[in-house]
């Protein structure tokens, strides 16, 4: 076998996006050094990307231009930087350090504000060229909720609410909160195209994203993010279990036409015409078949209900079953149905995880499960387990070790085209300042411990964003580019002696007192800020290998 083209392949897709992210973003920092320094009068000796051994160099005036081989970083050397005391009277014009204090904070400055207007490009970039974002679709809809009263059903696309265009989800949510605790109108055009006007009353809620700079959002409650996909259970006996249907299909298409969602089946199953189904399912052996079922007209004609058919959601049903936890010690089996624990009856799958973090310790849990068309029960008694969150932080509570059988579609995507170019720079600016809000609060909170440090990433989770990125296209690689650009904008600014930001307190102090600090001053500063460096470095190298090598 020819290992070279699978080695070039490897390389390509792991490699060659992390060196293009880096490389790009590292020249957009120094580029700003070097810009404003030579606008000061600044001689520079090096422009450098990467560090160690130059593999690639040429002069061009008093510069030398380089690629190095280690592409982890860059530098511009500068004449003068290192002191006054070697610099000749007659050269004290091209000199950093003889640079009045404004001219040097305008080009240490320069770095990461070429990193944040960059950010401000490739969002003007995306906005520009057409983003693709989710559409303002309404995956679902909870029975008996607010919003089902108001006139809200599954399918329906939000076309403007009050006097705002709706153009994506991020416009719906957008709405939301900045009509919360208010009432207003929105025009919708239901699955069918049908055209209605809704009276809206809308709430206010704490914000789940804990790194916005806003405190509350707008709500309806009743609205869900996501839609069940068309993963099915089957009730034994049924007319679909006769047909050949088995709980855990997945309906991919009727009659040719793809099914994305639960919520499609019911507008089928109203027709009760002869269909094609056909559907995916997975063997005891984890192998993905493809099955085709004909579903009469006969078959539907004396039924009533999808349920009556024999067909219900998959939340109940138990997908997975973890390995020594209580679920399998208590011999709970893949596809059993949870249908009541101590009597009561399960509606859906958050009364089951709420049933079981409320235990109180002491009594076993009285599970009844549905098991190929007969009831089993089952004591089961929870136990404390740490889970991870999405922050990194140890969430600690009762489980039994089950995962259900639960699949969400896939939502419905657009294309949103800036109508102008300057509402591109708009958006490009409006995003970047987001997203850089964002991160200054989550070092904050990273700070005050309220966020772990387990979610601190080095050059493993660059490389990692970078090819699954590119993997997903160019809009997805240029998002992740902004984000890193804004995230290099907000480090370089921390006040650590060794980075930009240290620099621009010294520069600072000095502004203030009128002289620059010590020499001995500094080299001790820059010593503990290069011992901090390095620490934050070696813990984003643990967490990296933590959760990309060792993880269980």
């Amino acid at each position: 076998m020819n290992y070279i083209p699978v080695l070039l392949g490897q390389i390509y897709a792991n490699v060659v996006p992390f060196v293009i992210l880096l490389g790009i973003l590292i020249f957009v920092h120094e580029l700003g050094h070097f810009l404003v320094a030579r606008m000061c009068g600044v001689r520079v000796e090096v422009f450098s990307l990467g560090f160690g051994k130059k593999i690639f160099s040429f002069k061009r005036g008093d510069t030398t231009y380089c690629l190095s081989l280690i592409p982890l970083g860059g530098y511009v050397k500068m004449f003068g930087e290192q002191g006054a005391t070697d610099v000749p009277d007659h050269e004290r014009s091209v000199s950093f350090t003889h640079k009045t204090v404004w001219q040097r904070i305008a080009i240490v400055l320069a770095g990461p504000l070429m990193n944040f207007f960059f950010a401000v490009f490739v969002f003007f970039l995306i906005s520009h060229l057409g983003e693709e974002t989710r559409s303002p679709v309404v995956a679902e809809v909870t029975m008996n909720s607010p919003a089902q009263k108001m006139g809200f059903q599954a399918g329906d696309r939000v076309l403007t609410i009050g006097s705002q265009s709706i153009q994506s989800y991020e416009d719906f949510q957008r709405a939301l909160t900045k009509n919360k605790n208010s009432t207003t109108t929105a025009n919708v055009e239901t699955a069918s195209g049908q055209k209605k006007t809704l009276n809206l009353e809308i709430a206010s809620i704490a914000n789940p994203n804990i790194f916005s700079i806003e405190k509350s959002i707008g709500s309806i409650e009743g609205i869900q993010p996501l839609a069940l996909g068309a993963l099915v259970g089957v009730l034994a006996d049924s007319p679909a279990a006769k047909l050949g249907f088995k709980t855990g299909d997945e309906i991919v298409s009727i009659n040719d036409k793809k099914v994305n969602s639960w919520n499609e089946l019911d507008p089928w199953f109203a027709k009760k015409e002869k269909s094609i189904v056909k559907v995916d399912r997975v063997t005891t052996d984890e192998i993905k078949t493809s099955v085709t079922i004909v579903v009469t007209a006969e078959n539907l004609a004396k039924i009533s209900t999808l349920k009556d058919f024999g067909f219900e959601p998959t939340d109940l049903y138990l997908d997975q079953i973890v390995k020594g936890s209580p679920a399998e010690q208590a011999d709970l089996k893949h596809f059993d149905k949870i249908l009541a624990i101590n009597q009561k009856p399960m509606q859906k799958w958050e009364d089951v995880l709420n049933s079981v973090k409320s235990f109180d310790g002491k009594d076993s849990l009285l599970f009844s499960v549905l098991r190929e068309g007969t009831v089993v029960t089952k004591k089961i008694t929870p136990q404390v387990t740490s889970q991870m969150t999405a922050l990194g932080q140890d969430d600690k509570r009762y489980t039994i070790g089950i995962v259900p059988l639960v699949q969400f579609a896939q939502p419905e995507m657009t294309v949103v085209q800036s109508p102008s170019v300057f509402h591109s720079l708009a958006k490009g600016f409006s995003r970047t300042w987001d997203i850089s809000a964002m991160t200054v609060v989550s070092f904050v909170k990273l700070f005050q411990g309220e966020v772990s440090h387990k979610n601190i990433g080095g050059m493993i989770s660059i490389g990692k964003a970078a090819k699954d990125s590119f993997a997903l296209g160019l809009q997805s690689f240029l998002m992740t580019m902004g984000i890193l650009s804004v995230s290099l904008f907000i480090l370089n600014l921390l006040p650590i002696p060794v980075l930009d930001g240290g620099h621009l307190v010294f520069y600072t102090i000095e502004v203030i007192k009128g002289s620059p600090l010590s020499v001995k001053k500094m080299e001790m500063a820059q010593q503990v800020g290069f011992v901090l460096l390095m620490g934050l470095m070696v813990l984003a190298l643990f967490n990296d290998f933590t959760k990309f090598f060792f993880k269980s």
